[in-house]
This record gives C-alpha cells, structure tokens and sequence, in this order.
C-alpha cells in the first residue's frame, strides 16, 4: 500500500512547483514582450526589446538596421550588427549586413573580412552565393562574383536563368564561363546554350554544345531540335549536321542518322516521326490529314497517307531538310499510291534549296495510281546548295482539291555512275513553280 507523504514534503514540492511555474512564465512573458518590441520600427521599442533579450541576435541585427536605414548613423549599426554576429556568426545576412556598413564608412578592409564570413557560414547555399556575387560586382571583383554565380547555377535551379544572364553582362567570354563558372552537367550547359542562342552569340554556342555532347549524357531531345533549328537558321547546316550525329546516339536516336546508302532519315516511316531535326517536320494544315498507315506500305512497316479534303492547300504540311554537297548528283526515288482524287493538279513531291527556295526536283501530279508507282530521277545540286527540302507541295495551290494519297520509301542517295559526273540537269524540275 502506498505511503503518502508527510504534509511538509508535499508543501514543499508543492512550492517549489509553483515557483518553477511562475519562473516559466515570467520568461515567457518576457521573451513575448521582447518579440512584440522588436516588431515594431521605433527605437525606444528595439533598445528594449535587447535588454529583455539580450542573447537574441536577431534583434541585435533589426537595431542595427534601424540605425542604417533609418536614424541614419552607420557607427551604431556597426555596432548592433557586430554584436548580432558575435552572438550568431552562422548567419550570412547578418555578416552581410555588417559589410554594407563598412562600405558605408569607407571601411574596405573590414568590409571583406565580413564577406568572407558570410561565405564561410554557409557556402554553397544560393541565396548567399547571390548576395556575395552581388557585392563582388559592386566591388569590381569580377573573379570572385563568377565563382560564387557558379555556387548559385549549381545549387538552385530557379536562379540558373539569372545567373548565368549577369555571368555573362560581367563577362561575355564562353571559354571564361565554362571553364570556371557553368558546371558540366546536361541541365546547366543547356541553359547557356539557350542564352547564346537568344542573343546571337553563335560560336559560343557551338562551343558550349561541344562541352554538352562531351558528356554523352541523355537530355531532353527537344533542346537538340531547338538547337539544330537555330543552326539551320543561322545558316550553318555542316555545324547541324555535326550535332545531329554527336548527339543521336546518347538520346536514343541513332535510328535517325542518314546513311551513305540513304540521306532521307525514316524514309519508309517505321519510326515515329519526331518533328525535328532532320527527321520529317509537320505543321498542321487546314484541310489535310496525315497518318502513318500501318495497313499499307511498300517497305518497312508503314506509309504515310495524306488525306486532302478543302480548298486553300499549298502544301501537305510535312517536309525533311537533308545536308547534301554542292555541286553533287544524287539519285532520288519514292513510291506512291493515290486514291479519289478531283480537283485540278494534284498534290507533288519536290526538292528545293532550303535558303533560296529553288526548284531542283517536282514529279508530276500524285493521281490516279491505285499500285505502289515509282517516282525517280537523278539531281544535280547546284553550285551554292548544301541543304535541300523535300515536301509534297499542291499544284495549282489554293484551287479544291479532294482524295488520299500514300507515300513509302523515300531514298537520296550519291549518284556514282558515270554519267552523273558530266550531267548538267536537275532532272524532272518545272520551271513554272516557284
């Protein structure tokens, strides 16, 4: 059975409880009053609220504010924010804080000192990295703002953006930038590369996807596309061509490189069509349907098949560009079938200078041909074409037009035969269009 306690023992614990109760809540009240104070932007109040609290360096540091931003006497904000980072030293913005006071005062030397404390107190975090960088600039120590937008890019993805655009304001140099402040790694190098792109800086591109392409890394092909683009566009198809090939096999798409036999990529379109690069590129058209028909083909496992259905149709909306050399023959074929066709003319395939826009092939009128015909003919590149585009395009454009169409089997290769050495044509090329 239990013993209860004598009745001066429990009076005892009794008051010592009670005195531990009010002890807690006296501090507590103090500390409460403390937070109130400091919230407030009065002097008097701040001052009070560290005498309550005298180890809380977050009110040392708001005091110190209040002296620099707002009574305007640098010297007492030295003062309070010193204290906060004695009391603190593992806050960065309290030593950045401190840093801007010197520089207030003149106080270059001990200004430094504090920016190398907020580095050491955290130094791969990026907001830190941020603010450093930013006073680094004002200084004019570029080196040092570089290194620390290099913490930044490679610890925060939100800031990448934003960091490498000052990286590159305090120094436009790609070399400087990948060797010591872009890391190398797919997702930064690529945001670089969009960078240049964007303002022009077409060398630096190139240079920086070599770094990317060095890394045999999977990333998201449609940076690739966007990339070759903008080559293409800047009239660089051999420097197009060269990331297509550097890249394709790290991404999956090694299926889609031309071959010496072949330079059309997915010619009898087995693969899917990736709307890209030099595989075939569509743009929805108003009054086609395309789709890869499974249920007819003359090679491989799938034609595609173009069903027109409307006036105003110039071209199916689907074409490949293909690098080819200048002044160069080339033996061109594909098979079609077609199906219901009325209207006048027909819809074509032909070849065309990707720049200029002229003409080097055009078959005759895709119709009436319910078996796989051959379309053929040998070519002859001119002088200036390094780049051409294949599309089916509709002639006369514009005029109603209505049935189906199938293509299968597209093929461009080098024409050896003797032949082709002296010819002079672009084979079957109508001079009526443009």
């Amino acid at each position: 059975m239990p013993t209860p306690l004598p009745h001066r023992r429990l009076n005892q614990l009794l008051g010592a409880l009670l005195v531990a109760a009010s002890l807690y809540l006296f501090l507590t009240a103090k500390e409460f009053a403390a937070t109130v104070l400091a919230s407030r932007a009065d002097l008097p109040k701040l001052q009070l609220a560290t005498r309550l609290s005298p180890g809380n360096a977050d009110y040392r540091n708001r005091l110190g504010r209040y002296h620099a931003f707002i009574s305007n006497d640098p010297q007492a904000a030295i003062a309070s924010y010193r204290a906060a980072v004695t009391l603190n030293p593992h806050n960065a913005h309290y030593w950045f804080d401190l840093a801007n006071a010197y520089r207030v005062t003149g106080n270059i030397a001990d200004r430094r000192l504090a920016l190398d404390r907020a580095l050491q107190s955290e130094p791969t975090a990026p907001d830190v990295a941020w603010e450093a960088a930013n006073f680094f600039i004002v200084d004019g120590d570029t080196p040092r703002a570089l290194r620390e937008f290099g913490v930044v890019i490679a610890n925060d993805n939100s800031l990448v953006d934003a960091a490498l655009q000052q990286s590159w304001r305090i120094r436009p140099d790609a070399d400087a930038l990948l060797t010591g402040v872009v890391p190398a790694r797919p997702d930064s190098l690529l945001a670089f590369l969009s960078l240049l792109m964007s303002k022009g800086q077409t060398d630096a591109a190139i240079k920086t996807f070599s770094h990317l392409a060095d890394l045999h890394q999977k990333f998201d092909s449609r940076y690739l596309f966007e990339y070759v683009n903008y080559l293409i566009q800047s009239r660089l198809p051999d420097a197009a061509t060269s990331a297509w090939a550097q890249s394709a096999p790290a991404l999956g798409l090694a299926a889609y490189l031309p071959t010496d036999d072949n330079l059309v990529v997915n010619g009898d379109f087995s693969l899917d069509v990736l709307n890209g690069g030099f595989d075939w590129t569509y743009i929805n058209r108003t009054g086609v349907r395309p789709l890869l028909d499974a249920s007819d083909f003359r090679e491989g496992r799938r034609s595609l098949s173009l069903t027109f259905e409307g006036p105003g149709i110039s071209d199916a909306g689907i074409q490949q560009l293909i690098p080819v050399r200048a002044g160069t023959a080339y033996d061109f074929s594909a098979y079609y079938k077609s199906a219901d066709f009325e209207g006048a003319g027909g819809p074509e395939i032909v070849l065309r200078d990707a720049y200029s826009g002229a003409v080097l092939f055009a078959s005759d009128p895709l119709t009436d041909a319910d078996f796989w015909k051959e379309v053929h003919s040998t070519i002859k590149t001119p002088a200036e074409t390094v780049l051409v585009r294949l599309a089916v395009e509709r002639f006369p454009a514009g005029s109603p037009i209505r049935g189906k169409l199938w293509l299968n089997d597209f093929q461009l290769s080098p024409d050896e035969s003797p032949a082709s050495t002296n010819a002079d044509s672009i084979g079957d090329s109508k001079d009526d269009k443009s």
